[in-house]
């Protein structure tokens, strides 16, 4: 196996981060770079847990059924190695003699029960246990204990039983009875055996591992149903109480060990809860507990994550001891006996590697302002709810400031980041919901604005094209841009022939509508920004009095023209001039006025001088 054991399919994931959470040795990391989870293969352990939380199935492990199908189709023969679990996976298989007809129809060759295997392994366990000399021991056959202590708590690979699984055992007397040459497949309920079988070579190489799950599979993929085949026996040797395996105390009963509370030397434990709670217990009391400690990571391997989901722990318990009993039925124990002195000679010893996968603590800074950020501490407001799937606040931060994890991992964080979140969203609706009615206000008005606009545009528009005087508005191109229906009138009829076609002369050029001195005018007032006012200019036989004025700075001027030949216009211009001819003259004759009164004065002054000389004389 190359390949990782367990993987996410990122296109299935749903970012739930059950996996995470439930990640016994948090080997499922939340990047910075993303939100899908990641499994760190050297770090999993295999135990399968997250596989059982993930709803969306996205979560997988090594699929072993192409390799197996081609050992079936090769020249090699192939020994299907069942695990005793069979009984609780399979319970819509009537009989298992059927069940093992089954996997001859598949392609295998033989079909043994690692019962057998078991009853080696106890027969081991036994003499290790009645041979105490001062050291306690963790037992060895769960493939999730044994990983766990090697990765995690390195410092207890001395306290592992150095006996080989069941599994391999068997496999070692499968090797004996058929040769070197064979190919042995083990089915059992367990990913984690898939990694333990690539530990071990020689005799004790197991080629393949598939689940029950994957067997399901190829049953359905080749068409085999019980319904349509007959029975078959699983070959020889057959084992004894190691058809209890499946259940945790099973193989404490195969070693006949001592069970009783008060004089028994091993205590049990199962599940992943109660796992971590006993191994941790078992590396700081030991001493104290005095007791070997038989693990399995499942609630026994009935419940292992290679089989179908949602199994019933009671329910599969049963099953396992209606078969145990079944299968031990006119049992025959001189021929267990002696099968089991055939192999006792057999190596079942094996060694354990450190492979220390814990990270080193990050500086007390950086988990300080983890839990500052989360707003725990390390008084009572440190709450560790343990629904980041951590023991503590405080190992979860270690995990934060390492990079594995992130803070909103922290349920309470993450629904007060949410709660603020609302409430700062409802803040910014609020306003956002005033601010519209205020725009739909403001958009009132500015209809209500632009009516009158429009209405008082088209009262001036109105005006504009009946008042007698003629206005016209050019833009810096010399285009007029509107002008009224007097200034088409004093134009002529050329003019009027325009406006016909083009109301208002709109876009016409004043260059090819005004003689040269005419239009120059209006350029200088676009160009200078000076006005011209009441300049009188001749039109063909028209005399006109122009005003001329910047609009828009060089850009835009108006010009106001009148007809002085229009008896109105002449009247009221004949009166302008009058009036400013008399105030002119009035000005003169003010001045005039002023001038002989300041002459009469000196004229005065000088002859009372005059006079008073000469009376003093006299």
């Amino acid at each position: 196996m190359q390949a990782p054991l367990v993987f996410i399919e990122e296109d299935k994931c749903k970012v739930c981060y059950a996996c995470v959470r439930v990640c016994p040795v948090k080997a499922i990391e939340l990047r910075p770079s993303g939100d899908i989870p990641y499994i760190q293969p050297d770090k999993c352990i295999g135990c399968g847990s997250c596989l059982e939380v993930c709803s969306p199935r996205a979560i997988k492990y090594y699929d072993s059924k192409p390799a197996v199908n081609s050992l079936l189709k090769s020249e090699f023969k192939v020994v299907a190695l069942i695990d005793p679990g069979i009984s609780a996976e399979f319970d819509d298989i009537t009989d298992y003699r059927k069940f093992v007809r089954m996997l001859h129809e598949m392609g295998f060759d033989y079909v043994h029960d690692v019962a057998f295997g078991v009853d080696l392994v106890a027969k081991e366990y036994n003499e290790l246990v009645s041979n105490f000399l001062g050291k306690y021991y963790i037992l060895t056959n769960c493939p999730p204990i044994v990983s766990l202590v090697e990765k995690y708590f390195p410092q207890l690979i001395d306290n592992l039983a150095p006996i080989v699984n069941p599994m391999i055992a068997n496999t070692k007397v499968l090797r004996e009875l058929y040769g070197p040459e064979i190919k042995v497949v083990f089915i059992g309920p367990c990913i984690g055996a898939k990694e333990e079988a690539d530990r071990f070579e020689g005799n004790s190489k197991v080629d393949e591992v598939l689940t029950f799950a994957e067997l399901r599979e190829m049953f359905d993929q080749n068409g085999i149903k019980e319904s349509t085949i007959e029975f078959s026996e699983f070959d020889e040797p057959r084992g004894y109480k190691g058809y209890l395996y499946p259940i945790s105390t099973g193989i404490i009963q195969a070693a006949g060990l001592n069970q009783d509370l008060l004089s028994g030397t091993v205590v049990t434990a199962d599940g992943k809860d109660r796992i971590l709670a006993a191994i941790n217990q078992f590396e700081q009391g030991i001493d104290y507990i005095q007791k070997h400690f038989n693990m399995f990571y499942c609630e026994g391997c009935m419940m292992g994550p290679g089989m179908k989901p949602g199994g019933k722990k009671y329910n599969r318990q049963t099953l396992t001891r209606v078969y145990a009993a079944k299968r031990l039925k006119d049992f025959n124990m001189a021929k267990w006996n002696h099968d089991l002195k055939q192999f006792q000679n057999l190596d079942f010893k094996r060694e354990f590697k450190a492979n220390n996968q814990r990270m080193p603590d990050p500086p007390e800074e950086k988990v300080e302002e983890v839990l500052k950020i989360i707003e725990k501490n390390e008084n009572a407001e440190n709450l560790g709810c343990k629904a980041c799937g951590y023991e503590t606040c405080r190992d979860f931060a270690i995990d934060v400031a390492n990079g594995i994890t992130r803070p909103d991992m922290c349920i309470m964080h993450s629904l007060k980041s949410k709660q603020e979140y609302i409430r700062s969203l409802k803040h910014s609706n609020d306003k956002l919901a005033k601010t519209q009615q205020a725009l739909q206000n403001s958009e009132k008005r500015a209809l209500a604005e632009k009516q009158l606009a429009q209405e008082a545009l088209e009262t001036s528009q109105t005006m504009l094209h009946k008042l007698p005087t003629a206005v016209v508005i050019v833009d810096d191109n010399m285009k007029i841009i509107g002008s009224n229906e007097s200034f088409v009138t004093i134009l002529g009829e050329e003019a009027a022939e325009i406006n016909e076609i083009i109301p208002g002369l709109l876009g016409a050029d004043l260059k090819t509508l005004l003689p040269v001195q005419f239009y120059k005018l209006f350029a200088y007032v676009i160009s200078s920004n000076d006005d011209v006012i009441g300049r009188d200019v001749h039109l063909n036989d028209k005399l006109l009095n122009v005003t001329i004025f910047s609009i828009k700075k060089n850009k835009i001027v108006g010009a106001v023209i009148r007809d002085m030949y229009m008896p109105e216009v002449r009247k009221e211009e004949v009166i302008n001039r009058v009036t400013e001819v008399i105030e002119q003259n009035l000005d003169l004759v003010q001045q005039i006025a002023f001038l002989l009164g300041e002459g009469a004065a000196k004229t005065e002054k000088m002859l009372n001088s005059i006079i008073e000389s000469h009376k003093s004389k006299e």
